[in-house]
C-alpha cells in the first residue's frame, strides 16, 4: 500500500459503562456494555520534521522523537522484542502502571509496528471529554482513535470520509482490523483484558459479552442518562477478588445473585431489542428502571457497594429517578436513566445536588456510534482549538 497522502485527519471514539453484569462476567454470566456519548478525539498531522511527536493534554504529556533513533529499535527485531525494546529505548520499567508511561508505550508500540516499512513523520494529538481512571473505557478509546488513525494513514484501510460528508465509519472487516491493534494497545497498558472495552469504541451501540464472546445488538434506542463519577478512588482488583472470597465463603448464597445478574442483563437485552423494533414506550422505561434497583441491590450484596453510590442512589430516587453503580464499583461512576419526559428542571437540580455532594455530574447518552473519522466541520471549535494547539 502507498504511504501517506492525507495531511491532516480526525477521528473519535467513545468511552464505555457496563449497563449490566459487572462482577457476575467474571464468573462467566452476561454483561452488556454500552457505548457512552463522551468522546475521545484525535488528530493526526503529516510533518516533514523527521520527527514523530505525540501530544495528550490530558495527562499532560507532550513527547518527540527523532525517526532515526526509532528506526534503529526495529533493526533485527521479532515481534516479540519490540515491547521489550520500547521500554528500554523509553526507560519504563515492566511493572510500570502510570497512565502517562503506559499511553506514550502503546503509541510507539503500535506506531512502529504499523509504519515498519517506513517510518513517516507525523505529529498525533489526542484530547478526551472522558476522566482517566474513572472507568469509562478511556485508555480504550484512546487505543482505538491510535488505531484507526495509524491504519488510514498507513493506507492499510480506507479514509472513509468523502467531501460531502460530515463524519463516516470504515467497513465491517477494517473495523475489526481497527479493533484487534486497540485490543494489543489494551494488553500494553492492562496486560489481560477482557476485550469489551475496545469493542465498544470500535462498534458502539450495546454489546452483550459471555464467556469471552462479544456480539454487537443490533438497532438499539439512544437512552439518555446522568452519569455521575463519585471521585471516590478503588482497586478493580482488590475488588474483584473481594467477591471471589465471598463466593468462596458462600457459594450458595452468591452463586444465585450471580445468576440473577444475569438473567438482568437477558431480561434488560430483550426489552432493548423491543424498544428498537416497536419504539419505545412507558413500560419498558419502567422495566429499565425496576432491572437498574435489582442489579443495583445485588451488587451491594457482593459487597461492592459504597457509601457515595448510596447517595447518589437516594439523591436520584428522591426524584423518581433510577442509578446503579457501574464498573468496578466501591466508589467510581454511576449511571441513572433519564425518560423522554423528565422535565429539565429535575434534571438540572439532580446535577446540582451530586455536585455539592462533591461529584462530577455530566448529562449525556448511552448507545453512541464506534469509531468514525470526521471533517474539521464536524468538530467543535473548542475541541479543533484544543487539537490544534500544540
Amino acid at each position: 500500500r502507498a504511504p501517506m497522502q492525507t495531511l491532516e485527519f480526525f477521528v473519535s471514539a467513545p468511552g464505555k459503562v457496563i449497563l449490566h453484569g459487572e462482577h457476575s462476567v467474571v464468573h462467566g454470566q452476561v454483561a452488556l456494555a454500552v457505548s457512552l456519548n463522551l468522546r475521545t478525539f484525535l488528530q493526526l498531522q503529516s510533518t516533514s520534521s523527521g520527527e514523530v511527536h505525540i501530544n495528550l493534554p490530558n495527562i499532560d504529556t507532550f513527547l518527540s522523537w527523532e525517526i532515526t533513533a526509532l528506526q534503529s529499535l526495529l533493526a533485527g527485531c521479532k515481534d516479540a522484542d519490540l515491547l521489550k525494546r520500547l521500554r528500554e529505548f523509553t526507560r519504563i520499567s515492566e511493572d510500570s502502571t502510570d497512565t502517562r508511561s503506559m499511553a506514550v508505550l502503546a503509541f510507539l508500540y503500535m506506531y512502529l509496528s504499523v509504519f515498519a516499512e517506513s517510518l513517516a513523520s507525523i505529529t498525533v494529538s489526542v484530547w478526551s471529554e472522558l476522566p482517566t481512571g474513572a472507568g469509562l473505557g478511556s485508555s480504550a478509546a484512546y487505543n482505538v482513535c491510535l488505531s484507526a488513525a495509524l491504519l488510514s494513514a498507513r493506507g492499510n484501510i480506507s479514509n472513509p470520509l468523502t467531501p460531502q460528508q460530515e463524519s463516516a465509519r470504515w467497513s465491517k472487516e477494517e473495523m475489526e482490523l481497527i479493533n484487534r491493534w486497540a485490543f494489543m494497545g489494551e494488553k500494553i497498558i492492562h496486560g489481560n483484558p477482557s476485550g469489551v472495552d475496545n469493542a465498544v469504541g470500535t462498534w458502539g451501540g450495546f454489546l452483550r459479552y459471555h464467556a469471552g464472546n462479544i456480539s454487537p445488538l443490533s438497532w438499539v434506542p439512544v437512552l439518555r442518562i446522568l452519569l455521575t463519577n463519585t471521585k471516590v478512588p478503588r482497586s478493580t482488583k482488590v475488588l474483584v477478588s473481594g467477591v471471589k472470597d465471598k463466593i468462596n465463603k458462600f457459594p450458595s448464597v452468591l452463586k444465585p445473585v450471580l445468576e440473577s445478574v444475569s438473567a438482568v442483563s437477558c431480561v434488560c437485552e430483550q426489552t432493548l431489542t423491543e424498544m428498537a423494533e416497536r419504539g419505545p414506550s412507558a413500560e419498558h422505561y419502567n422495566i429499565l428502571e425496576e432491572l437498574i434497583d435489582i442489579n443495583q441491590h445485588h451488587l451491594n450484596v457482593m459487597g461492592v457497594g459504597h457509601s457515595s453510590l448510596d447517595t447518589l442512589c437516594r439523591v436520584t430516587l428522591a426524584r423518581g429517578l433510577h442509578s446503579k453503580l457501574t464498573g468496578a464499583g466501591g466508589g467510581g461512576c454511576g449511571i441513572t436513566l433519564l425518560r423522554p419526559e423528565t422535565d429539565t428542571s429535575v434534571i438540572q437540580s439532580t446535577v446540582e445536588e451530586l455536585k455539592a455532594c462533591g461529584f462530577d455530574c455530566w448529562e449525556t447518552s448511552i448507545g453512541a456510534p464506534g469509531v468514525q473519522q470526521h471533517s474539521s466541520a464536524a468538530l467543535s471549535q473548542h475541541i479543533l482549538k484544543i487539537l490544534s494547539s500544540y
